[in-house]
C-alpha cells in the first residue's frame, strides 16, 4: 500500500522556524512533524511514502534516510517545478502511486496532527465501496471553514459549503484521504485544488464518502495552532500512552521530556510542555504551554509561557519569554530580558527588552 504526503511550499506561516528547516521537519513533541504521519502510515500497512514537494527536496530526503531504514518503509520524492495545489501533485506522482494492484492509496496534508485512525479508515473505505474516502472533523465555528455536509448514517458526502453564513453543519475536511487509483483519472496535470475541483464532482456522482475523525485534530502550520496542537497531542498521550509522559515533583500536567534532557532543581514544568533532545533546564525555571527544541538551554529562574524556543537557543537568567514569542534557531536572549510576543530570526542575540516585536532582525 502507498501514500502521498503533500509537503507544500515555503512554510511562511511557521517562520522563523522554517528558515532553518522545511516545515515538515520542524520538531513537534520531539520528532519532526512528518514523522508522526510516516509512523502512522507504516502502522496501517503502508510500504511506500511519496513526498510531493517543491522546496528543498534533498534536505527532506537526506534527513529521512535513517528513518526509512529504521521503519523499513520506502520514502521517495515527487518534485514540483511550480506550485501545483492539492490536486496537481497527485497527477504528477501518478506513476509512483499506481502499481497495478488496484489498492487505494492515502493522501495526507503534512501539517495535520491527530490520532491518525488509518486502519479504521481502510475498513470504512472497503465497507462503502465508493471511489474515495475523506476524513472530516467537528469544529466549534464552522463558518470559518469549508463545511462538508454528509449523510450521518452512510457517510455519503452530499455537498460542500465554503465559509457558510448560516449553519449547515459542523464538519470540515481534515486533510486525510483514501483514494482508489481511478481518482487519478479525474485530475489534470496542472495546478488543481482537489477539494474544490475534484471532490464536488465525485460527491455529485455519489462516489465520495466521509468518515468522522475520532479524537482530536489540528492544523499545526502556524504558531498559535502549533501550541494548541501540542496541548491536544499531550492530552492524547495521557489517555493512550501515559508512560511516554514525564513524571516527578517538578511536573504539572502533561509534559514530554526527551531522555537526554537535563532538568535542574526547583523547576516547575507544565502543563503542555515539550523539552527536546540534549536540552538543559537549569534550576528554578518555570515552563508552561511551550516547546523547547533540541540543544537549547534555559538558564536559572527564567520563565517561558505560550512560546516556542528554536534549536540550540539560550534564554538567560531571570528572562521572561511570553505571549507567543517564537525564537528561531540559535537565538540567545540575555539575562533579565522580557519578550511579549513576536518572532526572532535565527542566529540573533537579544540584549534589550522587547515588547511585541513583529520581527527582530
Amino acid at each position: 500500500m502507498k501514500a502521498l504526503i503533500l509537503v507544500g511550499g515555503f512554510g511562511t506561516r511557521l517562520r522563523p522556524l522554517t528558515l532553518s528547516f522545511p516545515k515538515p521537519l520542524v520538531d513537534f513533541a520531539n520528532k519532526p512533524m512528518i514523522l508522526h504521519q510516516i509512523e502512522a502510515l507504516k502502522d496501517a500497512g503502508v510500504t511506500e511514502v511519496v513526498l510531493a514537494i517543491n522546496y528543498q527536496p534533498e534536505v527532506m530526503l537526506n534527513f529521512l534516510r535513517d528513518f526509512e531504514t529504521k521503519l523499513n518503509i520506502k520514502i521517495t520524492c515527487s518534485q514540483e517545478t511550480e506550485p501545483m495545489g492539492t490536486g496537481g501533485p497527485l497527477a504528477l506522482a501518478r506513476d509512483k502511486l499506481i502499481d497495478g494492484s488496484g489498492e487505494p492509496f492515502f493522501v495526507l496534508n503534512s501539517d495535520v496532527i491527530c490520532e491518525f485512525p488509518l486502519k479504521q479508515m481502510i475498513s470504512f473505505h472497503k465497507q462503502h465501496k465508493g471511489e474515495a474516502s475523506i476524513m472530516v472533523t467537528k469544529v466549534d465555528e464552522p463558518s470559518k471553514y469549508g463545511v462538508v455536509v454528509l449523510d450521518e448514517d452512510t457517510g455519503l458526502v452530499q455537498r460542500f459549503f465554503e465559509k457558510p453564513n448560516t449553519f449547515v453543519g459542523n464538519k470540515i475536511n481534515a486533510g486525510i484521504y483514501l483514494l482508489n487509483p481511478s481518482t487519478l483519472d479525474r485530475i489534470e496535470l496542472r495546478p488543481t485544488s482537489i477539494e474544490k475541483e475534484v471532490f464536488p464532482s465525485m460527491a455529485a456522482e455519489e462516489q465520495l464518502f466521509a468518515m468522522v475523525l475520532p479524537g482530536f485534530w489540528m492544523d499545526i502550520g502556524q504558531p498559535k495552532d502549533y501550541i494548541t496542537g501540542l496541548r491536544l497531542y499531550l492530552d492524547f498521550l495521557r489517555r493512550i500512552f501515559s508512560e511516554k509522559l514525564a513524571a516527578g515533583n517538578y511536573v504539572l500536567g502533561n509534559v514530554i521530556v526527551e531522555e537526554t534532557a537535563r532538568i535542574g532543581e526547583g523547576c516547575l514544568i507544565g502543563p503542555d510542555v515539550s523539552i527536546g533532545q540534549g536540552c538543559v533546564i537549569e534550576d528554578g525555571v518555570r515552563l508552561s504551554r511551550c516547546t523547547i527544541m533540541r540543544g537549547s538551554r534555559i538558564k536559572k529562574h527564567a520563565c517561558i509561557s505560550g512560546s516556542i524556543v528554536g534549536w540550540h537557543s539560550t534564554v538567560g537568567q531571570w528572562a521572561r519569554v511570553d505571549n507567543m514569542t517564537i525564537l528561531g534557531e540559535d537565538v540567545h536572549v540575555s539575562d533579565e530580558i522580557y519578550t511579549n510576543g513576536g518572532v526572532v530570526l535565527p542566529h540573533k542575540e537579544i540584549k534589550s527588552s522587547i515588547l511585541k516585536p513583529e520581527i527582530v532582525m
